[in-house]
């Protein structure tokens, strides 16, 4: 129990400080290259979902529903997490990182009403949708869940 508990510290430390970071040395849209051709660091905020989704002006509903949903979805996450830790480290790692991310987005939806994102990939003038490291965190925690059931063979409700 307690790697998923640092893993999900861990997490939140690292995104909470690069995104101040990001909003203490950017203006809101400024853009630097990193690596050229790839990479960018572009400060960018998303009231929305995942790349963007919802992110037009929906008023408070929008507000309270991704924070409601992303309450419902630490809950669930402690509840696996108790029910899944006998079966492998794999699965709390997974699930430490995707709560980090989780907590991490909802941090910033409470503070500020949207989250920060500003990891700007693109190639020939084609971005990604701009992400953070919660948003990495969470993304690197369902492959390893996917992954893991993969190679098991099984489902998680499985004894």
């Amino acid at each position: 129990m307690l790697l998923p508990l640092l893993l999900t510290a861990l997490v939140i430390v690292a995104d909470q400080l690069s995104k101040a970071w990001i909003v203490g040395n950017f203006a809101m849209f400024e853009s630097r290259e990193i690596i050229p051709g790839l990479f960018n660091f572009t400060y960018l905020t998303n009231k929305g979902a995942a790349f963007g989704l919802l992110n037009g002006n929906y008023g408070a509903w929008r507000q309270i529903f991704f924070v409601a949903i992303a309450v419902i979805a630490l809950i669930v996450l402690i509840i696996a997490l108790r029910q899944l830790r006998e079966q492998g480290w794999i699965y709390g790692v997974a699930l430490g990182l995707i709560a980090g991310g989780a907590a991490g987005n909802l941090l910033d939806r409470l503070r500020l009403g949207a989250v920060v994102d500003f990891l700007d990939f693109y190639y020939k003038g084609h971005h990604w949708p701009a992400f953070n490291v919660a948003d990495s965190a969470i993304t690197v925690g369902v492959s390893l869940l996917i992954l893991q059931q993969i190679l098991s063979g099984k489902n998680v409700s499985d004894p």
